[in-house]
């Protein structure tokens, strides 16, 4: 007797999951290098505190922005291609239906039941099965740009508030190594977070969002100190 059992899959989170990601990432990384660069340039820790307010703010609001307009482009995109689609159904439906089962053929299934299943999924929703299996447009995977815009902006500012605190509660003349490394802490428990909740392993995710982050905030540093001693 076979057993039913609930299969989980966590390609339905692929759209939230990556802005929320990238935002939390550049919140982090991009603050704690604001802050690194502006406090290796030899500014007081309120300078520092007020530059990386700013940035988080800034920061935000680009990346709401940034992913509203792309992932409008990509639902944009996939409007189009549907409607286009839903007036070839219209036009020429016995073309469409050859076309899906030629896609069914290709996957493996004989010739005949192709035909079969093309004709019944059609029957039942014929611009869904075309989405779906011809467009690659799916209810899982299509394109969300509010949700994107506001998973990026919430994350991006929870993100960059890691390194603003890490300004409030270090002393002066530990500013720099308690940022870094406390940014690097957060990059790394970020990474571990991102990767458990998309199913994968933890160790590339973690070490290659840390490695990216460390090379990003020591080229900052690098160059406030430079620019801090010339100026």
């Amino acid at each position: 007797m076979s057993r039913l059992h609930k299969e989980i899959h966590v390609v339905d989170r692929i759209g939230w999951l990556r802005a929320a990601v990238l935002g939390a990432n550049d919140g982090i990384i991009s603050t704690a290098s604001l802050i690194l660069g502006v406090a290796s340039a030899a500014a007081s820790q309120s300078e520092v505190l007020l530059a990386g307010i700013a940035g988080l703010v800034a920061g935000a609001m680009s990346m709401a922005a940034g992913e509203y307009v792309s992932v409008s482009s990509q639902s944009d995109t996939e409007h189009a291609d549907l409607a286009r689609e839903r007036r070839e159904l219209v036009d020429d439906p016995e073309f469409e239906k050859e076309e899906l089962a030629r896609i069914y053929l290709a996957r493996g299934v004989e010739a005949g039941l192709a035909r079969q299943v093309a004709a019944q999924l059609m029957a039942k929703d014929a611009l869904g099965a075309h989405a779906r299996d011809e467009l690659g447009i799916s209810e899982m995977t299509t394109a969300r740009p509010v949700q994107a815009a506001l998973a990026s902006a919430a994350t991006f500012s929870i993100g960059a508030a890691a390194p603003l605190a890490l300004v409030l509660v270090s002393p002066t003349r530990w500013l720099l190594p308690v940022v870094a490394g406390g940014s690097l802490v957060s990059l790394a428990v970020l990474g571990m977070v991102g990767a458990r909740a998309g199913g994968a392993k933890l160790f590339k995710p973690t070490i290659r969002v840390t490695f990216w982050g460390a090379f990003a905030m020591a080229l900052t540093a690098g160059i406030g100190a430079l620019v801090g001693n010339a100026v």
